[in-house]
């Protein structure tokens, strides 16, 4: 092997190509953009750092005073997880709605709107989309960030989406290689491991990315989950015979290849995030994604530290190394000439909008395509306003427990004095269907629920709500896995706020 001679300050500038870190507040602290002075080639963005689209286009703004070819990076999948628009919901419907409305073009042009809006505030690589196919249907993690279970569905709104995306100038990062879906356990909690043969990662799981591939997806993100049919020692983050033999060889991928968040406990608890980096790296992947958790300079510093050491001790190839930092430069460039390109009049429009809707509403649009319905007894929309019960489970941390969901807000803007009560699990036989039933009085009630078939309380909630008040309407928005229920039953397949304007309507009875 060549031993590469670099001078001290390259080795480090690649060090610190290399990472994705977070940081917290709305403007860039002053650390931050001294590293980006000193060659840190990339920021990851979360909801404590936006508070509107003016505050965060002059953050981006600011990051790039420091060097314009800074990638600035976000978590924004649309529908449940969504950081652009935190506080309030967001307007695009996530993966399963848009899997359940089946049209690409639809789903092409939610992300090319979605892309646009990101890139009108300075952000040039998203984190999404996720072409988990979800095949377990009990997965605490995925759900309603997966497009469904079917395999080819599942591949050509992957496809579809990262097109979308690209065409507005947004780096793609399909997520969540070599597929999350079929597991039991969130790996930001724990180890998820996954036990099935290897014809079978190749026929189901891998399909999607194929088609991320094929679609020229910029970046592709690795899952912090074992896959013993491909390695059975290391997490896919940690393994080169998943990121350099499986995805670079064997799929052809020349792109970047970023991991999930270092700090997750499936490699942190494990290896430690100094550690977990240094074999990331060393196993093919090109950018460490860190800042969910941990978004502090110390923490920049030690990993930076971590991978100029291994280069020192012969722990990772420099050439690896260097490898890796002009991927995360090549991606920046390209995002630097999309940002820079001219656009023909009303290209951006064309490529934001949905057969019968405007570029604006297309997220709405496609939630209203979204909605399912199950009527199970003559329905009446409600003549004076309706008590609507959330009951609600904990939210996982890829979705966080800040941004609202729900129908309470959407159906009082259109039956005023809607009420509306959060209810959490308890251990009563009957949930907590007495406090909602004291609660509404006379009040029609429209129960709201998310991921129901996941938890049994809420099943005992919603049957003994129904037996009591048969005119009760059910709203599902999570993964769609129960029996109907109710005088109606409402599957939105998400939580998104455009998901709950979408079932205001039908409970009131509005035309779109």
């Amino acid at each position: 092997m060549t031993t590469l001679v670099s001078t001290s300050d390259t080795l480090t500038r690649d060090a610190l190509a290399v990472l994705q870190p977070g940081f917290t507040g709305t403007t860039a602290p002053d650390w931050l953009l001294r590293r980006i002075g000193e060659g840190l080639s990339a920021v990851g963005l979360f909801g404590r750092n936006i508070t509107s689209p003016e505050q965060l286009a002059a953050l981006t703004a600011q990051l790039r005073a420091e060097r314009d070819d800074v990638l600035v990076a976000i978590d924004e999948e649309g529908g449940d997880v969504t950081r652009l628009e935190v506080r309030t919901g967001s307007s695009f419907p996530g993966n399963y709605a848009l899997g359940v409305a089946d049209d690409t073009e639809l789903t092409r042009a939610v992300a090319a709107e979605l892309g646009r809006r990101l890139a009108a505030c300075g952000v040039d690589l998203n984190w999404a989309p996720s072409a988990d196919i979800n095949s377990n249907p009990n997965n605490p993690v995925i759900g309603v960030r997966s497009f469904g279970a079917d395999r080819e569905l599942v591949e050509r709104h992957t496809a579809a989406y990262v097109e979308g995306l690209q065409s507005a100038g947004v780096a793609a990062c399909t997520k969540h290689f070599p597929g999350h879906g079929d597991t039991g356990v969130d790996s930001h909690h724990a180890l998820p491991r996954i036990d099935v043969d290897l014809a079978t990662l190749h026929a189901r799981e891998l399909g999607p990315f194929r088609a991320a591939v094929a679609a020229g997806s910029k970046a592709v993100m690795s899952a912090h989950i074992l896959l013993p049919a491909l390695d059975p020692d290391r997490p896919a983050t940690l393994s080169p015979q998943i990121l350099t033999g499986l995805l670079r060889e064997e799929l052809g991928y020349q792109g970047l290849i970023v991991t999930d968040g270092m700090e997750m406990q499936a490699v942190a608890a494990t290896y430690g995030i100094e550690r977990g980096s240094v074999l990331a790296i060393a196993a093919g992947a090109d950018a460490i994604c860190v800042g969910g958790g941990l978004a502090d300079e110390e923490t920049v510093l030690r990993l930076r530290d971590a991978l100029v050491t291994a280069v020192h001790h012969g722990d990772l190839p420099e050439e690896r190394l260097v490898d890796a930092a002009a991927r995360v430069r090549a991606l920046a460039d390209w995002t630097r000439r999309a940002r820079g390109a001219e656009r023909e009049p009303g290209a951006a429009s064309e490529e934001g909008t949905a057969p019968g809707s405007g570029r604006a509403d297309v997220g709405l649009v496609a939630a209203r395509r979204a909605v399912k319905l199950t009527a199970r007894l003559p329905y009446e929309p409600p003549s004076t306003a309706p008590y609507v019960a959330a009951l609600t489970p904990i939210a996982n941390i890829a979705v966080g427990d800040e941004t609202p969901w729900g129908v309470a807000a959407e159906l009082d803007a259109l039956l005023p004095g809607t009420a509306s009560g959060s209810y959490g699990e308890t251990d009563d036989a009957r949930g907590p269907a007495d406090e909602v039933l004291a609660a509404a009085g006379d009040r029609r009630i429209v129960a709201v629920v998310r991921d129901a078939h996941r938890h049994p309380w809420m099943m005992r909630a919603l049957d003994a709500l129904v037996a009591a008040r048969p005119d009760t309407v059910v709203v599902e928005m999570g993964v769609n896995g129960m029996t109907p229920r109710g005088a109606l039953h409402i599957a939105t397949h998400g939580a998104a706020r455009v998901c709950g304007r979408a079932a205001a309507e039908v409970i009131a009875g509005a035309g779109a």
